[in-house]
């Protein structure tokens, strides 16, 4: 689903600092920022504003053309792809380096382009610089404009130029509100190539090498009629195992996109089975509180040939069942098995988180709630030191996940396999199937008073 927003593309060498630009440009830190040669790799999109205009922001990967190797001739492609979509290029280059043999490659391949494109200067932080900036006019590209994308120097006056560079925009506000995915695993599981078999488009860099995702890469998609922004992230390791900056950049980057989406669909290898690292994984969404669904990918490699399902089925059938038995507290997480590559089983992905969405903003009437919970209660007292357990009131609190709250006559009586016993009763009831679920116990304080003068309460006793 392309966006009908005007789009600014940014291209140059690698480390001329485009990302910090990009940052600057989006107002937020966005795209990861080290000194370290090639950390973008993939097309990077973010929204801006400026006097009033809205546009997109599109970060490339360093180009290089005399380098040969499978991640640099992919990072041209992608590089490629967001120049066709492009209305205003910005050529971002290094006022400290001067002109680089591989800046006059870049504008060389650049001129064909019959698109608006600036040539921008960076690392001018200060009026001396201004002057090194001069010497990119060489590249007979037409206007300089030196900025400092880590002070913010010459960056609003460059704004002013592209705004005014950009065509009327057809934008069309869609009041549909999105689900937000954030697509999480281990490095390698097949976390890009399943985002590439979405969207039907090489939107990732895909490799073998394990940490090729580096940013938290956006992707828009529309499915049933929903609208769904998939969040790639980068392979999430053992802290312990983490070296360096950058690949500490990138998990926290992950861990951030768990936070602001609604669902993490888990992506498992299932020619490896489970893993301690998935393990891991599904225990950051779930202490999140986020709604889960397992893709279990690469499930191709693990499928014996078609004319058999009783055995498909039952390979099936034992991978939730360990997932269930290993990670008990994420039993109400769903499942559904594909592989990105031969881009089968991704409609029952979407389908499963749908579901999964739908039940994380579940809410249910308090008189079906205290119904439910008074005749758990009636089927299984529970008595703790001699004590009865009696619950006057339950209301759900709040959604995204479902929360409740029982307000009782001492919380201490509320012992966690009771709890579970009324999560299960209330699982049982309702369609609740990929969301967490929370419980909390609250001391009624005068509770029981409210609630016995009301007509046919009454305090609900477990003991």
């Amino acid at each position: 689903m392309r966006s009908t927003l005007p789009v600014v593309v940014i291209v140059g060498r690698p480390n001329v600092g485009k990302s910090t630009v990009f940052n600057r440009l989006i107002r937020r830190r966005v795209a990861v920022v080290e000194d370290t040669p090639g950390i973008t790799r993939d097309r990077l999109y973010a929204e801006a504003e400026w006097n009033g205009r809205r546009f997109q922001v599109v970060d490339t990967g360093g180009i290089v053309f005399q380098e040969e190797d499978p991640l640099t001739d992919q990072i041209r492609v992608q590089a490629n792809i967001a120049l066709e979509e492009a209305d205003v290029v910005l050529f971002v280059t290094d006022t400290l380096a001067g002109v680089n043999p591989d800046d006059q490659d870049l504008a060389n391949r650049l001129r064909p382009i019959e698109k608006p494109l600036l040539v921008v200067v960076n690392k001018a932080d200060n009026h001396n610089r201004d002057d090194y900036a001069g010497e990119f006019y060489r590249l007979g590209l037409g206007e300089v404009y030196p900025v400092s994308g880590l002070h913010g120097r010459g960056i609003a006056d460059l704004m002013d130029v592209v705004v005014e560079l950009l065509p009327p925009s057809s934008e069309k506000r869609d009041e549909r509100e999105e689900i937000r995915v954030a697509i999480v695993g281990r490095p390698n599981v097949g976390k890009s190539s399943l985002v590439n078999a979405f969207t039907g488009q090489q939107r990732m860099i895909v490799s073998n090498i394990a940490g090729t995702t580096r940013d938290a890469i956006d992707t828009e998609l529309e499915y049933q009629g929903e609208r769904f922004r998939l969040i790639d992230t980068a392979g999430i390791r053992r802290r312990g195992k983490i070296q360096g900056s950058v690949e500490y950049y990138m998990v926290d980057r992950a861990q951030k996109a768990i936070d602001r989406a609604d669902c993490a669909l888990i992506v498992v290898d299932g020619s490896e089975g489970l893993t301690d690292g998935d393990k891991r994984i599904m225990k950051l969404a779930h202490d999140a509180g986020k709604a889960c669904v397992f893709a279990v990918n690469k499930w191709d490699t693990k499928e014996p040939p078609d004319g058999q399902p009783r055995v498909k089925s039952i390979l099936k059938k034992d991978f939730l069942t360990i997932i269930s038995n290993e990670i008990p507290e994420l039993s109400y997480a769903t499942a559904a098995f594909t592989s990105a590559t031969e881009r089968t089983g991704l409609e029952p992905v979407l389908d499963e988180i749908l579901k999964a969405q739908e039940a994380y903003s579940f809410r249910v009437s308090t008189g079906q709630l205290n119904r439910l919970i008074q005749d758990a209660v009636f089927a299984r007292p529970y008595t703790s030191k001699g004590r009865p357990l009696k619950i006057y009131y339950a209301t759900q609190v709040s959604t995204r996940p479902p929360a409740f709250v029982l307000f009782v006559n001492d919380p201490d009586l509320l012992h966690f396999s009771y709890e579970r016993y009324l999560m299960n009763k209330i699982r049982a009831a309702f369609p609740l199937a990929g969301t967490p679920v929370r419980i909390r116990a609250k001391s009624s304080h005068g509770k029981e008073d409210a609630v016995a003068n009301k007509p046919k309460k009454k305090a609900i006793s477990a003991g």
